[in-house]
């Protein structure tokens, strides 16, 4: 069965109309072959059923089928999100400067078009590289609609009133849910429901068709208000629990009625707002485990945010040593990639919980490179939330009184997140300040995972110097600046990173 016959037939059924096929995995090791299936209608354990039976038609019989199906609208903001990734990923140099705010996305006759606003030489970018067919292809293998893609000028050199006066969108979180497999399944109340669990932690969405599967920590007996007898069980699949309940139905009733404390269950049924708050109604109890030894997957990361809400970038123009420096040709690594150059001040130097209290943030300070340009940057003092020791306040002279209004890490995080999107990292000593943004990000489920490139390791290869300091690379540049401030230390940082570049003309391991 081909793959435009798969879908033919599977659209067959109303709910899946419009559906599409994202992705097929398959495990050969485990002989196990996975349908990831995309609609946007809501469906019921008979869709289920039937996507499993079209599935299972077009498997080998030597492959074990899996099914795995999520409802996804396009909406505008889940669209933007979606393109602003895809550009993240495959095209660095056009997510520099054509982000989120720069996209529209409208319904017209009945497709989805999307528009990048861009200036001249930015629409000769992405013309020359055939950039919007990709994301065509990409967007209609991830939603149920038809796409097409345009491009419109905007002088980014005004901010225009009404986009001032706009009113800021929240940004859409979109992470599947994770998923297993349901092993050792035994039918108590009804066989024929899906036999792959969602993670509990993950059941944060509307369902009205839901399967969970973990092990019994607590179950009481209770009486509705209309006399009516129900179970309130407790499980534990490791990444959390929950609570629901379960109306006893008569023929089932004994079997039920006989689960006790620790054993493995699998439920199926409606996670529907109740009270402005999501709660499970079980339909089904049947007995299932997770698989054998199940070490939960690592959480995927937030999505890159809509908007800055507590720090924003500016542009930026040092007009200091603009003279100091030769105007040699910029190599075509600086102008082709975009570099972010950050340092960090902090409470101490323990960047690792292992080995002892965590350290925290006092100040961030970085600028991204663009074109082989230092052109914005993105500079906040941080509150700690502790009381700054001496030896600190004299090496940096950040003080209590300076960050005790200033905003908690937890909040600076997503916009420095936002800001480092898409870029390649840089630092003098580079991976002494990355532990703290990968820690403390990590807090709050973003997932800082871009390369790095360290101006420590570059000078010691290319200059010959008395030591590798910061200041003394910046005196043989003849760079002055604010040492132990992040603001001053990333902008001297990034002119040296420049020349380095300039001189070696290559990236480190390129």
């Amino acid at each position: 069965m081909t793959k435009s016959e798969f879908l033919e037939k599977l659209r067959t059924r109303e709910n899946f109309a419009r559906a599409v096929l994202h992705k097929i995995s398959i495990d050969r090791q485990a002989k196990r072959c996975e349908f990831f299936i995309v609609t946007d209608r809501a469906y019921t354990p008979e869709d289920e059923t039937f996507a499993f039976e079209t599935v299972r038609a077009a498997v080998p019989s030597s492959l074990e089928s899996v099914v795995m199906i999520r409802k996804l609208v396009a909406d505008a903001q889940l669209v933007k999100r979606k393109i602003a990734e895809y550009l993240g990923q495959n095209h660095r140099a056009a997510a520099a400067f054509a982000t989120a705010d720069d996209i529209t996305v409208e319904q017209q006759d009945g497709k989805i078009r999307f528009v990048f606003g861009v200036d001249e030489e930015e629409r000769r970018f992405f013309e020359t590289r055939d950039i919007l067919p990709g994301v065509v292809r990409m967007l209609e293998n991830n939603f149920c609609d038809t796409f097409e893609g345009a491009l419109e000028y905007k002088d980014k050199g005004q901010i225009l009133e009404e986009e001032e006066a706009e009113e800021e969108e929240e940004t859409f979180d979109y992470r599947p849910p994770r998923t297993f497999r349901i092993c050792d399944f035994e039918t108590i109340d009804f066989a024929d429901v899906p036999k792959i669990a969602t993670y509990i932690k993950d059941c944060t969405f509307r369902s009205a068709s839901l399967t969970i599967c973990g092990q019994i920590e607590f179950v009481q007996e209770r009486t509705s208000q209309k006399g009516k007898p129900y179970l309130r069980f407790t499980i534990s699949d490791s990444t959390a629990r929950m609570t629901f309940s379960y109306f006893i139905k008569k023929k089932t009733e004994e079997k039920v009625r006989a689960l006790k404390q620790g054993d493995y269950i699998v439920c199926t049924g409606e996670n529907e707002f109740f009270n402005d708050r999501l709660s499970f109604t079980a339909r089904y109890v049947n007995r299932g485990n997770p698989p054998p030894d199940f070490v939960p997957e690592k959480l995927p990361a937030k999505s890159v945010p809509a908007h800055y809400k507590v720090v924003s970038p500016d542009k930026l123009t040092d007009y200091n040593q603009i003279n100091l420096f030769d105007h040699s040709e910029i190599p075509d690594c600086l102008r082709e990639n975009t570099f972010v150059v950050f340092d960090l001040e902090t409470t101490g130097l323990v960047n690792v919980p292992t080995n002892g209290k965590m350290d925290t943030i006092t100040e961030i300070g970085a600028v991204k490179i663009i074109g082989g340009e230092i052109r914005e940057r993105f500079t906040t003092l941080v509150n700690p939330e502790r009381k700054l020791d001496e030896e600190i306040v004299k090496l940096t002279g950040i003080t209590d009184e300076m960050v005790k209004d200033a905003p908690k890490i937890a909040d600076v995080i997503p916009d420095f997140y936002k800001f480092c999107d898409g870029c390649y990292l840089v630092g003098h000593n580079v991976q002494f300040d990355y532990r703290f943004v990968q820690y403390y990000a990590q807090k709050e489920e973003y997932s800082f995972e871009q390369k790095t490139f360290d101006t420590l390791a570059i000078a010691q290869s290319e200059l010959f110097l008395k030591n590798y300091k910061l200041d003394t690379i910046a005196d043989h540049y003849g760079i002055t600046f604010n040492h132990h401030r992040a603001w001053d230390d990333a902008l001297t940082t990034a002119k040296i990173f420049i020349e380095l570049i300039k001189a070696k003309k290559c990236l480190p391991n390129a």
